[in-house]
C-alpha cells in the first residue's frame, strides 16, 4: 500500500519512512504543506500521515482542502502526527476530518498499530485475514503464510502480493500494481511490474489444487486465485 508521509523534520521523516517501509508499506514523503496538497490533488494514497506545523501551508489547511475536494480522494484516511497535542488542537483536527490524532513524542509501536487499523478500515472493511487457497495474509501482523509456513518476500514483492490478495478473484491492472509498489521518486517503468510478478510466481510455485496462482489477463491485468479455480491440473 502507498502512503504519504508529510513531515518537515528531516531526521524524523527519514526514521519514520524507514520504519514504515520495514512494515511493507510504500512511502512517499513531502516536507511542506504545498507539496503535500499538490500530491493529494493528483495521486491516490491508502493513508496520509500529516504533521500540522509545516512550511508553505499549515497541515490543517492541507486537511481542509483534501476533504473539500469531493470524490474518492477526499475520503483518504488521515492520521495527524504533531507536537500540537493539546485538547483544543485534537478536537479541531478531528472535527476538520482527521481519522486519528497522535501527539509527539510517541511510541513507534503505537503509531504502527494505528496505521494498520486505519489501513484495514479503509481497504479491507476490517477483514483480518485474506485467504486465497493455501495463501493467507494477516492484516494485523502484515505477514504472509503459505501452506502453513511463513512466506519470505522482499518489500516490493510483498506490495505486489498484498495488492493482489486484497482483491483476490478480481483483475488488478498493471498500472494499479505500479502505483502500489513504486513511489513517484523511484526510477522505474511500468514493465518493472513484470519482474516482480515473475519473482512472486516462483515463490508461489507448489503442487496441489490449493496453490495460489497469478494469471495474466492480457490487456486487463493480473488475477490471483487458487489453482483449482483456474481449471489447471494440480
Amino acid at each position: 500500500m502507498r502512503i504519504l508521509l508529510v513531515e518537515d523534520h528531516t531526521e524524523l521523516q527519514h526514521w519514520l519512512a524507514k520504519a514504515l517501509r520495514d512494515a511493507h508499506l510504500t512511502v512517499e514523503c513531502a516536507d511542506n504543506g504545498a507539496d503535500a496538497d499538490a500530491l493529494l490533488h493528483t495521486q491516490d494514497y491508502a493513508l496520509v500521515i500529516l504533521d500540522l506545523t509545516l512550511p508553505r501551508m499549515d497541515g490543517l489547511e492541507v486537511l481542509k482542502r483534501l476533504r473539500a475536494r469531493g470524490g474518492a480522494r477526499a475520503k483518504t484516511p488521515v492520521l495527524i502526527l504533531t507536537a500540537r497535542g493539546g485538547l483544543e488542537d485534537r478536537v479541531q483536527g478531528l472535527n476538520m476530518g482527521a481519522d486519528d490524532y497522535l501527539a509527539k513524542p510517541f511510541e513507534l509501536a503505537e503509531l504502527e498499530a494505528r496505521v494498520k487499523a486505519l489501513l484495514r478500515r479503509s481497504v479491507g472493511n476490517e477483514v483480518l485475514v485474506h485467504q486465497c487457497g493455501a495463501l493467507s495474509f494477516d492484516t494485523i501482523t502484515r505477514m504472509f503464510s503459505y501452506g502453513g509456513a511463513p512466506l519470505a518476500l522482499t518489500p516490493r514483492e510483498h506490495a505486489v502480493l498484498e495488492t493482489l490478495i486484497t482483491r483476490s478473484g478480481r483483475a488488478v491492472p498493471k498500472e494499479k500494481l505500479f502505483d502500489e509498489v513504486f513511489s513517484l521518486g523511484d526510477d522505474a517503468g511500468l514493465d518493472a511490474i513484470d519482474l516482480y510478478i515473475h519473482r512472486v510466481r516462483k515463490k508461489l510455485d507448489m503442487p496441489g489444487a490449493d496453490a495460489a496462482v497469478i494469471t495474466t489477463l492480457r490487456g486487463i491485468g493480473y488475477l490471483l486465485q487458487p489453482r483449482a479455480a483456474t481449471g489447471a491440473p494440480a
